[in-house]
Parts: structure tokens; C-alpha cells; sequence
């Protein structure tokens, strides 16, 4: 296993209470936005289904800038101790950066990727993901490393969007690569769809091949709104997870022309209907082993 050590020393109930946060500290404001806004739906509902239990250990797979990572260290108290994994080294400074500021002492990063995670078996009494199983190049051998490190009783809770997550845009898109002679690249498109939003009965097929018990499952929806298709391309989030996967899908000498085009039907979509809604639904499973 890879040693790590925490972020922050624990805070004695003493330091606690004599201590203050300053609302003008940059520091402090760098660090305050633990709940980035699309992955709050999914964390929100998976929060609802943690047991809390004190002096645990627990993992969070693809822990990213750090929630619920952080959020699931300070409900279980300091008394636990929780590791999150993620492949992306960046975003693990920004975790230790803000555990710092909050002084979370608990809590420990570890770079990695879910298919082959550097703990021993049977070392955690739960697990948690919040879409990012669904992200790893193996969901497969994710879910059975998950397995491995699980503990006799371990809880897994992880969360995933489905199939039909802003199917409002991929009409659009898939209406324009048509026009444009490009329909025999929609194929690989709804590969790419499948791969990164499978269906529910896929999921329970790979939890219970996995060898998890598969307490509930309970779906949810939420909207994404936006003003126009301008606004939408133009979001940084879009621009961060999104927009690079879809250029793959237009002939490379088609792409301004395609993305324009989307743009353009999406304005007209939003002034018709007062703004831009997409769907995104999506599921929580409960298990254990």
C-alpha cells in the first residue's frame, strides 16, 4: 500500500472553539467551493444513503477536487479516517490545499486509478463514488477492486447519470451530423453515450458480478438550464468535460460548420421555449458485501 499521511493534524475540541475564520482571508476563499454545482445533485442524493457510523475507514473512487471526499471526512468525525483516489494530480493539491484551510485531518490523497488501487484487501467499511465509476476506463475491474478493499459488511454507494442524461442536445447534434454526411459517424456517438451513462440493468449486472449485494436504487432528475445554445458551449464546465469528446464526432473539416449549426438550433430551441432545459437523470445504488 502507498504510504500517505494526512493533510492536517485534528483539531482538539479546545482549538475548536477558540478558533475563528476570517470571511476576508484569500486563503479561505480559494478553498471554499467544495461542492462544484453539477456533481451537487449526484453527492447530495449519495450523502442521503451513507450509514454514518464513527471510527470507520472509508474511500471515496474518484475523488476529483474533493466532494464529496471532504464532506464524508467531516460527517464521520475525526475519529475516521478517509482516503479518496483519483488519476488526477492536480486536483489532489486542490483537495490537500483546502483540507488544510478547514483543517480536515482525517482525510488522505492518494493518485490512482480505480482498477488497481494501491490498499489491502478487506480495508474499508465504506466506499463511496459520485459519478465516477462511471468515468474509469473499467467498470468492470473498478467494481471488483472495490470488492477487494471492501470489508465483510462494507457499504458501497456510488452514483452514475443515465442514458438519457441532455438527450435534448444529442437530438440536435445528431440531427446536424446527419445533415451534414456525417451519419455514419452517429454509431460511435451512441458508443460514447453508452460508455459513459449505461443503463441501469447494466449497473446491476456489474454490481452483482462484483459479488455486492444490492440494497437500493433509487433515480433521480435534475435540469441543467441555460439561456441559449451560445451560453451552454460557452460554460466552463462544458468546456472542461464535455465539449473536447463531442469535436471527435464531426469530419474534422466539418467541425465549425456542425458546432454552429448546433448552436444555431439550440438559440432557436431556447427563444421558443423561454431558455435552454436539459435533463439529467440519474441513479444511486446502495450495496454492500
Amino acid at each position: 500500500m502507498k504510504k500517505t499521511r494526512p493533510v492536517a493534524a485534528v483539531l482538539s475540541l479546545d482549538d475548536l472553539l477558540g478558533e475563528t475564520f476570517d470571511p476576508d482571508d484569500h486563503e479561505l476563499v480559494r478553498a471554499f467551493d467544495e461542492l462544484p454545482l453539477w456533481s451537487a445533485p449526484f453527492g447530495l442524493a449519495l450523502l442521503d444513503k451513507v450509514r454514518w457510523r464513527p471510527s470507520i475507514r472509508a474511500l471515496d473512487v474518484g475523488c476529483g477536487t474533493g466532494f464529496p471526499l471532504l464532506e464524508v471526512a467531516q460527517r464521520l468525525g475525526p475519529d475516521s479516517h478517509v482516503v479518496g483516489i483519483d488519476p488526477w494530480a492536480a486536483a489532489g493539491e486542490r483537495i490537500r490545499q483546502k483540507a488544510r484551510v478547514y483543517r480536515i485531518g482525517n482525510v488522505e490523497v492518494v493518485q490512482g486509478v480505480a482498477e488497481q488501487m494501491p490498499f489491502p484487501d478487506a480495508h474499508f467499511q465504506l466506499i463511496v463514488s459520485n459519478n465516477g465509476l462511471n468515468n474509469v476506463n473499467n467498470p468492470e475491474q473498478a467494481l471488483a477492486e472495490c470488492a477487494r478493499v471492501s470489508a465483510p459488511g462494507a457499504q458501497l454507494v456510488f452514483t452514475a447519470n443515465l442514458p438519457e442524461t441532455m438527450q435534448e442536445f444529442y437530438d440536435v447534434f445528431a440531427d446536424v451530423l446527419r445533415a451534414a454526411g456525417s451519419a455514419d459517424r452517429l454509431p460511435g456517438l451512441l458508443a460514447h453515450i453508452a460508455s459513459k451513462r449505461p443503463t441501469r440493468d447494466a449497473w446491476e449486472r456489474r454490481v452483482r458480478a462484483a459479488e455486492f449485494e444490492l440494497d437500493e436504487v433509487e433515480e433521480r432528475t435534475f435540469f441543467w438550464r441555460f439561456a441559449s445554445g451560445r451560453a451552454l458551449f460557452r460554460h466552463g464546465f462544458i468546456r472542461l468535460a464535455f465539449l473536447q469528446p463531442w469535436k471527435a464526432f464531426p469530419a474534422p473539416a466539418d467541425i465549425s460548420a456542425v458546432f454552429g449549426e448546433v448552436e444555431r438550433r439550440l438559440d432557436v430551441l431556447a427563444n421558443e421555449k423561454g431558455g435552454l432545459s436539459l435533463r439529467i437523470p440519474f441513479a444511486c445504488y446502495s450495496c454492500h458485501r
